[in-house]
């Protein structure tokens, strides 16, 4: 990993560091996906704790909230979830103590948990004909934000073996 968790943030605002390639300022993969993983990691452990503790209003949740059933698989997702926060938040806090070149194990894992449980959702929604943006988005961005870091890492492994 390139910087640490504030230079990936400045590097991502406008006017940040990112690199100019043909007019176009591109930001480094892997500092988007720490910011990524940051946000994706806490948004995860604010949604369970707001969904175990019921504190969210049955008019903000998701189609057929009140059916045993939907709820039975939302809740099947808190370990999935929990999974690819603990792991992420773990990552991210490891791999600034390691070379900047170098991945912590756990971060690969975090981000295909993460991936997976924004497909879980999106294929769920897509099979019952359900395409409500409000939570759509949000797993849109779980599936798609890990896939370049992800790809990076593939890349990079292949390369270095002989």
């Amino acid at each position: 990993m390139s910087a640490g968790l504030g230079a990936c943030v400045r590097e991502l605002l406008p006017g940040g560091a990112g690199r100019v390639v043909s007019r176009v300022r591109t930001v480094d993969v892997m500092c988007f996906t720490r910011v990524s993983m940051a946000v994706a990691d806490v948004g995860f452990l604010l949604y369970w704790t707001v969904t175990l503790l019921a504190l969210l209003p049955a008019e903000y949740a998701y189609k057929d909230y009140a059916d045993p059933v939907m709820s039975d698989w939302n809740y099947s997702f808190v370990p999935l979830d929990v999974a690819a926060a603990v792991t992420g938040l773990a990552a991210l806090r490891v791999g600034r103590r390691i070379a900047p070149d170098r991945v912590h194990a756990l971060l690969p894992i975090s981000l295909v948990l993460t991936a997976v449980a924004g497909l879980q959702a999106v294929a769920f929604w897509t099979l019952r004909g359900d395409f409500a943006i409000e939570w759509w988005l949000p797993n849109l961005f779980l599936l798609l934000f890990p896939l370049p870091a992800l790809a990076r890492l593939v890349r990079r492994t292949t390369i270095a073996r002989p």
